[in-house]
């Protein structure tokens, strides 16, 4: 289930078209393999990046991970566009040895490439976020799916091809 998942680099562009292949490849298999049993991502540890708690991004990236076995934690970045980069870099580094990914949301785009620059994991821009590019891929999975399913296991297949390499 997760062989394509040595194909995606950390931080890969998930809409890149033969990423995005894969991506639907690997939702497709989700759906099809009761993922909710198999749980590939058990022992892993997901950082929740966030200035904003409690909206619908933050609820469906909680879902898609903790549904496949991940442990998620809400993080408070404590970080700002004023921060310098060596402070940036410093909670990177401290991240990517809590952590096997960060999700970042509602946080300023500089700030998040600089972080992704700095860690040693995946980091992903608001993967769960409504108006991610990768939420345009749920179309691909037909619908015979309802669309919150849908967009659940492209979230999961996402997080499966980073995280589970």
């Amino acid at each position: 289930m997760c062989s394509l998942a040595r194909h995606l680099a950390p931080n890969a562009d998930l809409t890149a078209p033969l990423t995005a292949t894969a991506l639907v490849a690997q939702a497709r298999a989700l759906a099809d393999l009761d993922a909710v049993q198999l749980k590939p991502l058990r022992g892993k540890r997901l950082a929740l990046f966030t200035m904003t708690p409690g909206d619908e991004g933050q609820r469906d990236f909680v879902t898609a991970a903790t549904a496949l076995g991940a442990q998620v934690s809400l993080v408070a970045p404590g970080l700002d566009e004023s921060s310098s980069a060596e402070q940036i870099d410093a909670v990177a580094r401290l991240l990517s040895e809590l952590y096997d990914a960060i999700e970042c949301q509602h946080l300023p785009e500089a700030l998040v490439r600089r972080i992704a620059q700095g860690a040693r994991i995946p980091v992903f821009f608001g993967l769960a976020m409504p108006g991610h590019p990768t939420a345009a891929l749920t179309k691909d999975l037909g619908a015979s799916l309802p669309p919150a399913l849908r967009r659940c296991r492209i979230l999961q297949a996402a997080l499966v091809l980073s995280v589970n390499r």
